[in-house]
């Protein structure tokens, strides 16, 4: 099974902490889903194996037509094998949530939403520069509930407006809608942002790392105490309501992706599209897919499993491991992975090698540890 990823390249407004590509610029939308079209009849043949997700990313893909978005699924429907259990997710800001079009995506078949709310709270959302307020947060929720079962929530922690109290209410404002899906992520300071040059020139305050660890453990323990499970170090779902994008991609799964900036994976090799419409729009037009490729060394597949597969709840499979890599490498990691046990960061049950809770909000640099240094 496989996954198709496509990207929408376009926003309202920049949201100050927001380092994807995207384009503030929306004339140019109709070429791009045009594009993005030509470029699924062109690579059609990038994945052999039946696409059991398809996601909607972005940029902001709630900005399109259904048309548009009709268009788009009907193409893929066309290049690709389909699976009649499919997962099509599609990113909607509450500022686009209106019931004319929810009841639109439902009739085309979108079956999940990802709802980026960010925050509950009105200070918070101003210091982001989100163009929605805590009311239309609070509104397009329950009306997506309406149409909507499987529905997640972004949600960010660690800004410098939200203090502890207000993100516990923002966690409890959530569980009180009955979001059965949250992703939370700790604020970061991403490279050439306006929030970079805004912290750089002392016009607001850093990262405070205490507060961000503060908040993660607070996540924790209301998200468990109200029947959520952390399949991953930052999602969280009720039974049943894993997200099967997000996870083929911390299983390794085959996924192409289609759009400006867009990354693709197929085990061997990773490539990414060009972040740039013009030149895109160029490229496609003549017929020429427009990205790079890396060819994955057995030491960068080793170290692209230990990365994504110990984010998971089950950790590292050191049986998997040992099968696609041998005794040695899984004998030196199990090594290199004692003393991060004995600190009681890790954890091995049975023949898996997993994070305990003190350890997930160290999940990156463990991971980095554990990686082996290319021979």
């Amino acid at each position: 099974m496989a996954g198709i990823y496509i990207h929408i390249p376009f926003c309202k407004q920049a949201c100050n902490y927001c380092n994807f590509h995207f384009s503030t610029q929306q004339k140019n939308i109709p070429l791009i889903v045009e594009a993005i079209i030509s470029e699924a009849a062109i690579r059609k043949d990038y994945i052999s194996e039946k696409v059991e997700t398809i996601y909607f990313g972005g940029g902001t893909p709630s900005l399109l037509t259904d048309l548009q978005i009709e268009n788009i699924y009907l193409a893929l429907h066309k290049y690709f094998e389909i699976d009649q259990q499919i997962e099509i997710t599609l990113e909607a800001n509450p500022d686009d949530i209106t019931e004319v079009k929810l009841q639109q995506w439902k009739k085309i078949g979108i079956n999940r939403l990802s709802i980026g709310v960010q925050s509950f709270a009105a200070t918070d959302l101003q210091w982001m520069n989100r163009a929605h307020d805590n009311t239309m947060a609070i509104d397009s929720l329950l009306l997506a509930t309406k149409y909507f079962e499987n529905i997640s929530i972004d949600l960010i922690y660690g800004t410098p407006t939200l203090t502890d109290a207000q993100w516990i209410e923002n966690i409890e404002k959530a569980i009180a809608l009955n979001i059965p899906h949250l992703s939370c992520y700790a604020l970061t300071i991403e490279p050439k942002t306006a929030l970079q040059i805004m912290i750089e020139k002392e016009q607001v305050s850093d990262v405070d790392t205490d507060q961000q660890a503060r908040h993660f453990d607070l996540l924790l323990e209301v998200l468990e105490s109200n029947g959520y499970e952390q399949y991953e170090i930052s999602n969280f779902s009720k039974p049943n309501f894993r997200s099967k994008h997000n996870s083929s991609y911390w299983k390794g799964k085959s996924y192409i992706g289609l759009g400006p900036s867009a990354h693709s994976f197929n085990g061997n090799s990773r490539q990414w599209n060009v972040s740039n419409n013009a030149l895109y729009l160029q490229s496609i037009s003549k017929g020429i897919p427009p990205f790079e490729v890396e060819l994955l060394t057995r030491t960068q597949q080793q170290n692209e499993y230990i990365m994504t597969s110990l984010r998971t709840k089950e950790g590292i499979d050191l049986l998997k491991l040992q099968h696609q890599f041998g005794e040695l490498q899984t004998n030196k990691l199990l090594q290199q992975a004692s003393k991060f046990i004995n600190e009681n960061l890790l954890v091995q049950t049975n023949h898996f090698l997993h994070l305990t809770n003190k350890g997930k909000f160290m999940a990156d640099g463990i991971a980095a540890d554990l990686f082996v240094e290319p021979s």
